[in-house]
């Protein structure tokens, strides 16, 4: 990589940048808020982004990688530099919308990217935003779209995400989806119950199994699912059930694991009903998550130089997962997260989704897209900073190989 004599742009520049994208970036995240779209349906939410970067300069293609919601907005610079993405999610979730700030991730993400356009117009390198369709339900866009090569080329990938505390990282689990189906007899329920066998009584009989296996497990597991087909009228036994469960730890060598346990439970609980057992993955294993350290600490600087206390984080805390985990085992990422709502309020329920539309989320939004630019802008005009950030992913890897 060629040295870069561009001067960083002063943080004061990037904050006046992103108060005046303020309007835009607040109009669009409440357009996407109103308007929540599942995994891989967001056709909404990217014209939004879409066509708000495309004015702004940028070089936009859609769909992308195979998936129809998918986009990248690119602004080429002036020469050779970093590939930088910022990066965009926008699905909701069933049955809550928006409990997870998505909106505020897209628009954040977008503000971000245009602001360090506009402080650096004559910037190296390539300023991106990644729309990535797909986090929730285990939908995996980011892997799909790293399978599909969209990836190749991509120097570091940059997101924020809101929540009830501010951290400049945060870990993630690993994940499996599943799906556990369970094939049985129908029959008249009254008349003739005998001569059925009930797919529903083997998915009861699987859930008491895996609430028992719960006691069993590290206490870094996490094991929850749901009844997602139980049978169609109380007086038909039902043939046909299905629980739609994730699996959940600290890598995916152990959630290799439990899936064999959750395997063996499931054909247990057959074999006790009668009925038969499939287990399947309904998409890609998250990966466990790899923040890395040099460019997590910049986006804490500028957070804390903007007025905001920011922590490291505990690598023991409860977590989620993420597709980003997977992004993360490719190249440097960072996953920090900016407090939007009062402390103790849970993620993926109503009272985030009532958050994530209120003008103190949309200020706390504007200071993370103005630590996304410092971090973009950085990697683009500090020539150090990059070869860092991968010693600190290699040194990552290393670990945990």
């Amino acid at each position: 990589m060629s040295t870069v004599s561009t001067a960083t742009p002063a943080l004061e520049i990037l904050s006046t940048a992103l108060t005046a994208l303020r309007p835009r970036m607040e109009a669009v995240s409440l357009a996407i808020h109103a308007r929540p779209e599942l995994k891989f349906t967001e056709f909404h939410a990217r014209k939004l982004l879409t066509d708000w970067l495309a004015a702004s300069g940028f070089t936009v293609r859609a769909p992308l990688g195979g998936l129809e919601t998918a986009f990248a907005a690119e602004h080429a610079g002036s020469r050779p530099g970093p590939y930088v993405a910022v990066l965009a999610e926008y699905d909701a979730l069933p049955g809550v919308g928006h409990g997870c700030g998505h909106n505020l991730i897209a628009a954040g993400a977008a503000a971000a990217a245009i602001a360090v356009v506009r402080a650096l117009p004559d910037h190296p390198g390539t300023v991106a935003v990644l729309g990535t369709p797909g986090e929730e339900m285990g939908g995996a866009g980011k892997v799909r779209l790293a399978e599909a090569g969209v990836f190749d080329g991509v120097d570091a990938a940059l997101m924020f995400h809101p929540g009830d505390r501010s951290l400049t990282a945060r870990p993630g689990l690993a994940a499996a989806h599943l799906r556990v189906a369970f094939t049985g007899t129908s029959a008249h329920a009254s008349i003739s119950p005998w001569l059925g066998r009930s797919a529903l009584a083997g998915a009861q009989l699987f859930l008491q199994a895996v609430d028992a296996m719960r006691q069993f497990v590290p206490p870094t597991v996490r094991l929850h699912g749901i009844v997602s087909d139980g049978g169609a009228a109380p007086n038909v036994v039902p043939a046909h059930a299905a629980v739609d469960l994730y699996v959940r730890d600290r890598t995916a060598t152990s959630v290799e694991a439990l899936v064999e346990r959750v395997r063996n439970a499931a054909d247990g609980a057959a074999l006790a009903t009668g009925t038969a057992a499939a287990v399947r993955e309904t998409g890609p294993m998250y990966a466990e998550r790899r923040n890395n350290t040099v460019l997590a600490e910049r986006f804490g600087a500028a957070v804390r130089a903007l007025g905001v206390e920011i922590l490291p984080g505990d690598p023991d805390a409860p977590a989620g997962s993420s597709d980003i985990g997977n992004l993360s085992t490719l190249l440097p990422v960072i996953h920090p997260y900016i407090q939007i709502a009062d402390p103790g309020t849970p993620s993926h329920s109503a009272a985030m989704r009532e958050a994530a539309a209120t003008p103190f989320a949309h200020d706390r939004t504007q200071i993370a897209a103005t630590g996304l630019a410092r971090v973009v802008a950085e990697l683009l005009t500090r020539a150090e900073l990059l070869p860092a950030a991968r010693a600190a992913f290699a040194a990552q890897a290393e670990v945990r190989a």
